[in-house]
């Protein structure tokens, strides 16, 4: 019945110490972005259990089919549809939007993508608005681990972006401050940023 679902890994280990995390940052949004929804799994884990908010869904076209199937099967009922939203080639559309969530995304986009999208982020959150951000980063230019180094050379070599620094993304998310960077499963951290 569900033929359309892609299934991610990672996105399996982690859904859980995310969402933990997102049921503090986010207990007084109303309605979150998801920039790169990916499979849909993040999504149809985090929605009913954030009943308070809206959750809108967000990849290009190709994904939106495993999106909706994985709703359909957690009959989620406090999601949109799946929009199709690609950093540097779609605009903002999103009405009353006060959080933004993305998980393994900016070491898969172009620094250009990447520092659009802060910049997007940014300028469209409302006073009071969070934006959680999940991945592998960089610290003062050092890697958190040696996998991450590796992981990121693997990147490079694969056409991505690769790992950003938080320096690098603090130039680019002005006037949104780092509010908190918390250690999360492997090696990888959730930064909450707020405007």
């Amino acid at each position: 019945m569900f033929d359309n679902k892609n299934f991610s890994q990672p996105c399996e280990n982690n859904k859980a110490p995310i969402l933990e995390q997102l049921l503090v940052h986010f207990a007084n949004q109303t309605k979150v972005l998801e920039i790169g929804s990916g499979t849909g799994q993040h999504a149809a884990f985090f929605a009913p259990a954030l009943p308070h908010l809206t959750w809108q869904p967000t990849d290009i076209a190709d994904n939106h089919a495993s999106i909706n199937a994985w709703l359909e099967e957690a009959k989620c009922t406090n999601v949109l549809p799946p929009e199709e939203f690609f950093i540097g080639k779609d605009s903002w559309s999103f009405q009353d939007v006060n959080g933004v969530f993305s998980a393994n995304t900016t070491h898969i986009m172009q620094p250009h993508e990447a520092q659009l999208m802060m910049q997007t982020v940014a300028l469209n959150l409302p006073e009071t608005g969070v934006f959680c951000q999940y991945g592998p980063f960089k610290f003062d230019g050092k890697y958190t681990s040696q996998s991450n180094a590796q992981f990121d050379q693997s990147l490079q070599q694969r056409g991505f972006g690769g790992i950003r620094d938080i320096a690098e993304l603090k130039n680019w998310a002005t006037p949104l401050t780092l509010d908190d960077m918390i250690q999360m499963t492997a090696n990888n951290h959730l930064l909450v940023w707020r405007k």
